[in-house]
């Protein structure tokens, strides 16, 4: 039997969701406005997982043009259909307006790796956190709603259930509002919500409290589909919410639950490792928690009520994946399911091929500070100690271009790493953008078109260096703080991303940055 080590998921993966074929099990997360969307991950044990894809690869399935940051494609719930052999995705894409202008969909795949299909609009949902419901012959559609307009989006949300005609994406029959509030009577979002008919009862599990410190998870059960629904008198399932503010995993909730099949039962949740008080740059992850059964409800985390870094794995055939590597030498014709790009371009911004064997960035007028599509191919952090080191060929032809590494939240929270043209030549600049200023914290001249960069953080200290033969490292100036990286000073919902960056800075541009190899080697965590 092996260990179940958590995060399941490390790095910015919240809001998990899975389902079983068979003997594979997948999972998914959210993924707001990073491009591939909806990262999928399949195991065979529950315990080692790895990323087959995404389940949002075209811009037909979702448009994330001009979407502020931590907007874009919210909680998605992952469902097998036996009857029809395939797998539904249902999210909710939310947009930019003061109240969220959302549109709930769904799509389908018979393989989960993929192609999945283009969107099928659910039309009158309102809402975040969508889910399908499959009942015998029934198919529900189960979501949350605000039912004032005139109160602020968080504080009043109603779970409400609807027959939906599943081929054209319509909602049928009566509305049923499910729950008016959360287990806690004041407590606000409730959301997230997952429906199940195991036995002679139908289970409504609910995310409550913020997705924060105050985050749960709350149960609730009922004889019949449309309730009513009696509130398990031992809420919450799960919360740290009791616990200090730098307890090593706070902000619990958001479950799916599912039955393996060695006969246990197993949740997935949300949660977040706070470092150096209560900075949590990695952002929420995905971890798994042990499930029982006591007095026809569920227990999470039977033997100590919180969320645990191990467990013992559940009694499956061991299934170890092969890792990925940790340098990316750019040899294949698609890029890494590791990798993300900032929304959905029109244009193109990279290549694998024009020069094979080497990552090209193709310049363009926007920035890390817009709400747009920068030439920008990230990857996750995913340890709180990390090096990142890359090798750019880059010769800057007009003044403002730039390209490099960043460290990067979002268009208000960053640093950047760049070999640029600026006022007194091509040289070597760290900058910090803070709330919107711009900050150049070093810079030296450098003449080569040619540059080893490498970014080494432990814990909330982060150094950027630079090299010509990647073997003498310099220093770009001092150390930084990691503390500008995270929710608790940027706000959002994601994580911090290390990315390959290139700009024009405004202008129109036909040039292009190189980059041989990008290596990400973190400390275990």
């Amino acid at each position: 039997m092996s260990t179940l080590r958590n995060p399941l998921l490390p790095g910015f993966y919240p809001d998990p969701s899975v389902c079983k074929k068979g003997d594979d099990y997948y999972l998914v997360t959210s993924s707001f406005e990073y491009f591939p969307g909806i990262p999928i991950f399949h195991s065979r044990d529950f315990v080692h997982w790895h990323q087959i894809g995404h389940v949002l690869t075209r811009k037909s399935q979702a448009n994330l043009d001009g979407l502020c940051p931590s907007r874009g494609i919210y909680a998605a719930t992952i469902r097998y259909h036996e009857k029809t052999d395939t797998f539904y995705v249902v999210t909710t894409l939310v947009g930019n307006a003061p109240y969220y202008d959302n549109i709930n969909f769904y799509v389908t795949a018979s393989d989960p790796a993929g192609p999945w299909s283009d969107p099928v609009i659910i039309k009158g949902a309102e809402g975040i956190d969508p889910t399908l419901v499959f009942d015998g012959d029934e198919v529900y559609y189960l979501g949350n709603r605000r039912p004032n307009p005139d109160i602020p989006e968080c504080e009043s949300r109603h779970i409400w259930l609807q027959r939906l005609d599943l081929p054209t994406g319509t909602l049928v029959g009566e509305r049923v509002t499910l729950l008016e509030h959360g287990a806690l009577y004041d407590a606000v979002a409730p959301e997230g919500p997952h429906l199940y008919h195991i036995k002679d009862w139908y289970y409504l599990i609910i995310a409550e409290g913020g997705t924060d410190h105050n985050h749960c998870s709350t149960v609730f059960r009922s004889r019949s589909i449309f309730g009513p629904y009696e509130c398990n008198p031992r809420n919450p399932l799960i919360t740290h919410r009791n616990l200090k503010r730098d307890y090593p995993i706070n902000s619990t909730g958001h479950s799916d639950i599912i039955e393996l099949n060695d006969g246990s039962w197993w949740a997935v949740l949300l949660a977040s490792r706070p470092d150096g008080g209560d900075y949590r740059n990695l952002g929420r992850e995905t971890f798994a928690v042990p499930m029982a059964w006591e007095d026809g409800w569920p227990v999470f985390s039977p033997q100590t009520g919180c969320v645990e870094f191990s467990y013992p794995g559940p009694d499956l055939p061991e299934c170890i994946w092969e890792p990925e590597p940790a340098c990316d030498h750019f040899l294949t014709q698609e890029l890494g399911t590791c990798w993300n790009l900032l929304r959905t371009p029109d244009y193109k911004t990279f290549s694998l091929n024009d020069r094979p064997g080497f990552l090209r960035l193709y310049l363009n007028s926007h920035t890390l500070t817009e709400p747009a599509s920068p030439a920008f191919i990230g990857r996750r952090q995913q340890h709180m100690c990390f090096t990142a080191r890359t090798y750019m060929e880059f010769i800057p032809a007009a003044k403002g271009e730039a390209a490099g590494i960043t460290m990067f939240y979002n268009n208000q929270f960053y640093y950047s790493l760049m070999l640029q043209s600026t006022e007194t030549g091509i040289s070597i600049v760290l900058a910090c953008q803070i709330c919107g200023d711009n900050t150049r914290l070093y810079s030296a001249p450098y003449e080569k078109g040619c540059v080893y960069f490498k970014i080494h953080m432990r814990y909330q200290s982060i150094d950027f260096y630079y090299s010509q033969d990647g073997q003498t490292w310099i220093q770009a100036g001092t150390t930084v703080s990691g503390t500008i990286l995270n929710k608790e000073t940027a706000g959002g919902f994601t994580g911090t991303y290390i990315a390959l960056y290139a700009t024009a800075d405004g202008k129109d541009s036909q040039n292009h940055a190189d980059f041989d190899w990008f290596e990400y080697t973190g400390e275990t965590n």
